[in-house]
């Protein structure tokens, strides 16, 4: 049975508000949960009052919904604390930690490394639709609009914590004592955006060659 894109988009939603409403449960530390929602509400909300009007593929709102369902996980425990050694080890016997050499939690890096993985694709769609881009551009500008988001979100960061939340600044940022931990961060996701455009370049190449051979 195939489904419709506005079944598909329903059943996004509501996965995504049921992970939403159980992690809203007990975070590790409200406020910052809170903080880390902001964005994540404004997101929602620009996505549905635009719903009708701008509606995307599949792919970039299940891109969307994978990244979403990440930071939640990030926004319940924040971002340094996440457990996922003590699941690994359950799971296995082993620590991710150990098997990657790994001395500090590095979710916060994974979820800046997929926020280009995952995002710039969709950026992509948008610009092809509403700026009428194409070729070597249509892969330049997602990717400096990935990378100009990372830093922007980097400087409010650090702006919410010097103004509002100096007391929970640490948890909030997650830097676990890397003076340079924004640097890093924005450079994963430029990482990821650069990967991301590379896979769609290479499948847009292989889907026409298989249409001119056709």
């Amino acid at each position: 049975m195939k489904i419709s894109h506005g079944q598909y988009l329903l059943v996004l939603t509501s996965l995504f508000t049921i992970e939403w409403i159980v992690l809203a449960i007990d975070p590790l530390y409200r406020d910052d949960w809170a903080m880390e929602n902001v964005l994540v509400i404004v997101a929602v909300v620009v996505l549905a009052s635009v719903y009708r009007k701008s509606v995307l593929s599949k792919t970039s709102y299940t891109l969307i919904f994978i990244f979403l369902c990440l930071h939640e996980i990030g926004a319940h425990f924040t971002y340094s604390e996440v457990p996922y050694d003590l699941w690994f080890r359950n799971a296995t016997g082993y620590t991710f930690s150990t098997l990657f050499n790994w001395e500090r939690n590095n979710f916060d890096r994974v979820i800046h490394l997929c926020y280009g993985l995952l995002l710039t694709c969709p950026i992509r769609e948008i610009l092809l639709r509403f700026v009428n881009v194409a070729g070597f551009l249509s892969y330049l500008l997602p990717l400096a609009l990935t990378m100009a988001s990372s830093m922007v979100y980097e400087f409010i960061e650090w702006a919410v914590v010097e103004l509002f939340y100096q007391d929970l600044g640490m948890a909030y940022l997650g830097t676990q004592g890397d003076i340079w931990d924004g640097h890093k961060d924005m450079a994963l996701a430029s990482l990821g955006g650069l990967m991301a455009m590379l896979i769609a370049a290479s499948l847009s190449i292989f889907i026409g060659s298989v249409k001119t051979h056709d």
